[in-house]
């Protein structure tokens, strides 16, 4: 028995895995040198409702995609539009260069940048679970997962370090995107290392994502799927703006913390989907992110960054696998592929629908305000959601216990 489970661990954790882990790490970096995104904005004469509009626009194209077309993952395979989001990403950090004021240039490079980006994950999770047993799946999303929080360790940290070692603010944005494209680049050349020999057949006999989403509707759980996209946006967009308005001069330390709590919950809760269950987990993640966004509006110094971020990293550590293998797995395994981008659709539909109110309410009234907000959504999801984990018990845990 010690040697099947020593074999089944070789294969889960192979080479697979490992290019997937490194795939993603310098995904998540290059994503985090763009956190910066408002400060461009701004710096080009946008304020933050505008902020809110343009990642409203490449969220919603992103949305519509993965609505409507994210079959193609299962009829098509994942190298095939892999390679085509990789290559989206790298034009949209191309197109960030050439954009010298708020023009339409902008609003086009960040549509292209945001549907490469979701796409990118998509691909990623899927690939990850067609690699695994079914048992295996929430184990192995959160582990991969972990990977980001490397990414946003270095990414965050080499972001503040560029604005401390350069002065001027073109020469900067240029130095962050155009780094961020140079690892997209790398970032490609693995996933085409990773997938050769995959996807040789089409098949193309899946039905659209819109009648797979009404026939295998994943449920409540698409609420906290859309409270994910919330906390994105609430930290990666306009985290940047609230510290300058708070003179603190980077963010490096909550994205650090943020990372390092998240990696450590997720290491220490990975099997809590077999024991408490999904349902439980997404939870007390919710309740993370409350929490921590009520914290972050009180923060006027860059050190009481540090107590957020780690209670949001542990909302983020037991949220996001949970999303993801409740999402998909209400789909069948041929359809997995359109699951996950779907349920991801519905993270980037929480980001389309918040995104322009909290740019909204930071202008209108300030950046403490907007974390209230936030924190006020995540907790009433968790409170509604907490009905659904009292009366339906999790199938994961069910098989666990039996």
């Amino acid at each position: 028995m010690r040697m099947e489970d020593d074999k089944l661990m070789s294969g889960v954790y192979g080479r697979t895995f490992w290019l997937a882990y490194l795939a993603n790490s310098a995904l998540v970096m290059a994503n985090a040198l763009t956190f910066r995104f408002a400060e461009l904005v701004h710096f080009l004469g946008g304020t933050e409702s505008m902020v809110g509009d343009i990642v409203a626009l490449g969220t919603l194209v992103a949305v519509v995609l993965r609505f409507s077309i994210s079959h193609v993952l299962d009829d098509y395979g994942t190298r095939r539009l892999w390679i085509i989001c990789s290559l989206l990403f790298i034009a949209g950090c191309v197109m960030f260069l050439g954009a010298t004021r708020v023009i339409w240039l902008l609003y086009v490079a960040r549509v292209a940048f945001f549907v490469g980006l979701t796409g990118m994950f998509a691909c990623s999770m899927t690939h990850i679970q067609n690699h695994v047993p079914p048992d295996r799946r929430t184990e192995i999303i959160g582990n991969l997962g972990s990977s980001g929080f490397v990414g946003m360790i270095l990414g965050s940290n080499l972001g503040d370090w560029i604005l401390y070692a350069i002065s001027e603010p073109q020469t900067q944005f240029l130095v962050l995107f155009g780094g961020a494209g140079l690892i997209g680049v790398v970032y490609l050349v693995i996933v085409i290392v990773l997938t050769h020999g995959q996807d040789p057949e089409t098949r193309g006999s899946s039905p659209m994502a819109f009648r797979l989403m009404i026939r295998f509707w994943p449920g409540t759980v698409v609420l906290a799927a859309m409270t994910m996209g919330l906390g994105v946006t609430a930290t990666q967009t306009f985290l940047t703006r609230y510290a300058t308005s708070q003179k603190i001069e980077g963010i490096g330390l909550f994205f650090t913390g943020y990372a390092i709590s998240a990696f450590v919950f997720r290491l220490l809760v990975q099997n809590w989907s077999r024991t408490i269950g999904r349902h439980w987990m997404l939870v007390r993640g919710l309740l993370g992110h409350a929490v921590g966004h009520l914290l972050l509006s009180y923060v006027k110094e860059g050190w009481e960054f540090i107590l957020p971020s780690i209670v949001c990293g542990f909302g983020h550590a037991l949220l996001f696998p949970a999303v993801v293998s409740l999402g998909s797995g209400a789909f069948p395994k041929e359809c997995r592929g359109a699951g996950t981008a779907i349920i991801l659709g519905f993270t980037d539909f929480g980001s389309l629908v918040y995104a322009p109110i909290l740019g909204r309410i930071s202008d209108h009234f300030n950046f403490h305000v907007m974390y209230c907000v936030s924190s006020g959504v995540a907790l009433l999801v968790a409170l509604g959601y907490t009905c659904v984990a009292l009366n339906h018990p999790d199938e994961e845990a069910v098989v666990r216990v039996a």
